[in-house]
């Protein structure tokens, strides 16, 4: 649950967050790392946002923090789509309806914006993935957690592009900061994976003999093979595929007494 400590309209609110009004049909709130939906939101410093009033005006809120988050926002859109390469500050402000000052005010470079609009995309992975499967036990049930999480989340961008794996092809041989934090991220969430796969052979779920960086590198594996056919070859099935070599891959490395 979102928790925000009354303020002064004339301090920022914890976590920057923003508040934009979608039309009449929604409320959402954003920070500069993810948005959170109408419905998890009560209150934030002395606006107080309902579910029944979705027409609620916006108070208090700096012009500058919003049209920073609505840039993000879209920027993360056209990099999903276009590459962080194809994110241009002309195209931009043109899908903004924007001057290139305009845009170019809120970020000090391209690369400052690519950057931002990578922490973002990270930030969303680890809400959407990682922290919810932290609330799983232990062991076999959170490694499965984080697959199924992870199937989710690419079968979502396959209409767009996951920026782990097409970041990884724009930037494979072209050095400099996006690169080091684009490696850096992929790595943290295999480090991640590493580690559950370590706990799930301590607590006896995975045979003791279990080679955990050989069992992540094949979880890599399949959800590579699920973005190429699902969005390169459009192959109908391969969610199911992807989810079904799962099942066999963890089958091979369980334990006999913990298996199903």
């Amino acid at each position: 649950m979102l928790r925000c400590t009354n303020r002064t309209p004339a301090l920022k609110f914890p976590f920057d967050f923003y508040v934009v009004v979608d039309n009449s049909t929604s409320v959402r709130i954003f920070s500069k790392r993810a948005f959170f939906t109408l419905a998890s939101v009560r209150q934030i410093g002395n606006l107080t946002l309902r579910t029944d009033l979705l027409n609620t005006s916006v108070k208090f809120m700096r012009k500058g923090e919003l049209t920073r988050a609505a840039i993000l926002d879209v920027a993360l859109d056209l990099s999903s789509r276009d590459g962080l390469e194809g994110l241009t500050i002309g195209l931009l402000a043109d899908k903004m309806n924007m001057s290139k000052s305009g845009v170019f005010a809120h970020f000090g470079s391209r690369e400052d914006l690519q950057m931002e609009v990578l922490k973002l995309y990270h930030y969303r992975f680890e809400q959407e993935v990682f922290f919810p499967s932290m609330k799983e036990p232990r062991g076999i049930q959170r490694l499965q957690s984080m697959f199924a999480r992870w199937v989710k989340r690419v079968s979502v961008e396959i209409a767009s592009g996951c920026i782990y794996i097409s970041g990884a092809v724009e930037y494979d041989d072209r050095p400099g900061p996006i690169r080091e934090a684009l490696v850096a991220m992929v790595r943290a969430w295999q480090g991640a994976l590493l580690r559950c796969v370590e706990q799930s052979i301590a607590t006896g779920d995975l045979k003791a003999d279990t080679d955990a960086q050989q069992l992540v590198y094949e979880m890599y594996g399949l959800i590579l093979a699920l973005h190429h056919d699902a969005r390169f070859l459009r192959v109908p099935g391969s969610i199911e595929r992807a989810q079904a070599g799962f099942i066999r891959l963890l089958a091979s490395y369980q334990n006999s007494v913990t298996s199903k």
